[in-house]
């Protein structure tokens, strides 16, 4: 998983399909991550947040109990234990360092389930920064935990209400934002999509989640690797992360678990949506469809380009699971391990469960990208007749 090319695609797939005025913007971002990235000092800094400040290295966890159930050894790449609840800090604290490096004041973002809301306000609460997130209303209503932490951290949270109010929806009213604002502000994008470089940068910042697993595995397998390396996708950068470390080796699989209703790989066409041309979820006259999940945070309609270019090459392969096999998933792992997985992984989960016949006797890592404190509202009502 390199760069991409001068234009910024991974084969076909990627670009900058934005507006005259955002071209200056995208590009004074690319020149600014080229040289912090070369930067030892800004990576020293980095570096320490993550440790200090984050607490990273997220441990790798062995699922004792829930691989003897399931016939396979499973392992967890544990992002759910870092600083706010999931993967996502480490980029957003990456991207809130370089906006104080190239002069910017303010950090605007989106977010679907609201754990990239939350890192985003967090890192502007810790740099002294202003923030503004934008939430689909429908998900402010799923996610009230989360809106709630965003605002007791300083940031502004203003509701999405076009469309199907989700993660869409706030990306389109992030990017209208940016545009008009672009002197003073950076668009903190929480994952590998978009316009490039973001879909680039972003996962160069989740970089540290493969790096970290591929030398965990290592030390706990005797100097081996899984067999099958697991993540949920919606724009897909916990994915592209935990996949980095690992594209590599041949003999490593690597599977990206979609929604059953917000399929992009699985059932999109590549097509254009915020800046970017990857699969896409379109109807027969070309418009984006309406994604469903019962994840806020994988309800979209379109995937990373990355991720499409890894599906052509046949690197990587993409599954589907339903709303209802992702329930049972977060139960499972609940009951068998104590821990309480976010909706997100639970996707990821719940095809190491319906697989289980194709993995028995293999090694199974999966990236546990949050953890389920803030879906516990919602599933009390749907677990309501079930515990």
């Amino acid at each position: 998983m390199g760069e991409p090319d001068e234009t910024g695609r991974f084969g076909e797939f990627g670009g900058r399909f934005v507006p005259e005025t955002l071209i200056p913007a995208l590009q004074e971002l690319d020149r600014s991550f080229r040289s912090a990235w070369a930067d030892p000092v800004f990576r020293d800094e980095l570096d320490t947040l993550l440790a200090d400040y984050a607490g990273r290295p997220s441990p790798l966890t062995e699922c004792h109990r829930l691989s003897a159930e399931l016939g396979c050894r499973v392992l967890l790449k544990r992002e759910d234990l870092n600083h706010t609840g999931s993967h996502k800090i480490n980029n957003v604290l990456g991207q809130a360092l370089l906006a104080r490096r190239m002069g910017k004041t303010r950090l605007v973002a989106e977010t679907g389930a609201g754990q990239h809301g939350v890192a985003t306000a967090t890192a502007a609460a810790l740099l002294g920064m202003e923030c503004l997130v934008y939430m689909g209303e429908v998900d402010m209503g799923r996610q009230e935990l989360n809106v709630f932490r965003m605002r007791l951290l300083g940031a502004e949270v203003t509701p999405a209400v076009s469309g199907s109010r989700t993660l869409k929806d706030a990306v389109n009213e992030a990017m209208r934002d940016w545009v008009a604002t672009v002197e003073d502000t950076h668009y903190c994008l929480g994952s590998v999509m978009g316009p490039h470089p973001y879909p680039w940068m972003v996962r160069e910042f989740h970089r540290v989640i493969g790096s970290e697993a591929s030398a965990q595995c290592r030390a706990l397998l005797d100097g081996g690797l899984p067999d099958v390396v697991t993540a949920c996708v919606g724009g897909g950068s916990n994915a592209a992360g935990i996949f980095s470390g690992f594209a590599e080796e041949p003999d490593v699989e690597l599977v990206g678990v979609e929604p059953a209703g917000g399929a992009a790989v699985g059932h999109g066409v590549p097509g254009i949506v915020h800046g970017m041309k990857s699969y896409l979820m379109q109807d027969e006259f070309g418009q984006v469809s309406e994604a469903h999940s019962i994840s806020a945070g994988l309800d979209y309609p379109g995937v990373g380009p990355e991720h499409s270019h890894l599906a052509s090459l046949g690197r990587a392969r993409y599954e589907q699971v339903t709303d209802e096999e992702v329930v049972d998933a977060f139960v499972l792992l609940s009951r068998t391990e104590g821990i309480i997985p976010a909706l997100e992984p639970a996707h990821a989960l719940a095809w190491v469960s319906r697989a289980r016949s194709e993995l028995e006797g293999r090694t199974v890592l999966v990236n546990m990208s949050g953890r389920g404190d803030k879906d516990v509202g919602q599933m009390m009502d749907v677990l309501r007749d079930r515990l």
